[in-house]
């Protein structure tokens, strides 16, 4: 059998990843409020 998690950094960084969230209205909205909270990371990638 193989593992369930097979990742990969390149889907993960077109679906999680700055850039993809700052194209949408939405996804700005996401990176303002974790700056607001104070993450230390912003997204996953």
């Amino acid at each position: 059998m193989k593992p369930a998690y097979n990742p990969s950094k390149i889907s993960r960084v077109r679906m999680c990843g700055f850039r993809r969230r700052m194209r949408t209205a939405a996804g700005r909205a996401i990176i303002s409020n974790r700056r607001r909270v104070g993450r230390k990371r912003l997204t996953v990638v």
